[in-house]
């Protein structure tokens, strides 16, 4: 029993990973958003989800599936704002559920200003 209430939290989730802009789309656009997300958290969770791993979703110019990226402190306007993000984070954050992020530490896009001053 002691060994089971000192496992780590995500050795018993259940993952769900994510692309948001491929996901639902709330406003036809054509493209996945996090209010679209927001619409569908029933659904995981009647799934049995409890953990929300999504895939890149910050500002980009898209050349490499979002891994691009040029602002990390920004979301990609076609995926909603940080605001939208925000909501999808309290919502799923209210019913039980994580949201885990990529975060791509290891490159940028060339339009981000690290690539740019060390050009």
């Amino acid at each position: 029993m002691a060994e089971k209430a000192n496992k780590p939290w995500y050795k018993d989730s259940i993952f769900y990973a994510l692309p948001v802009h491929s996901y639902f789309d709330s406003n036809g656009n054509g493209v996945g958003d996090f209010q679209g997300l927001l619409q569908k958290l029933d659904y995981l969770e009647d799934l049995g989800v409890n953990c929300i791993s999504l895939l890149p979703f910050y500002q980009s110019p898209l050349r490499d599936d979002g891994y691009d990226v040029s602002d990390f402190q920004s979301v990609h306007p076609d995926y909603g704002t940080l605001d939208d993000f925000k909501a999808l984070l309290e919502e799923a954050h209210r019913r039980g559920m994580r949201i885990v992020i990529d975060l791509i530490m290891n490159h940028t896009s060339t339009e981000h200003e690290w690539f740019r001053r060390a050009r």
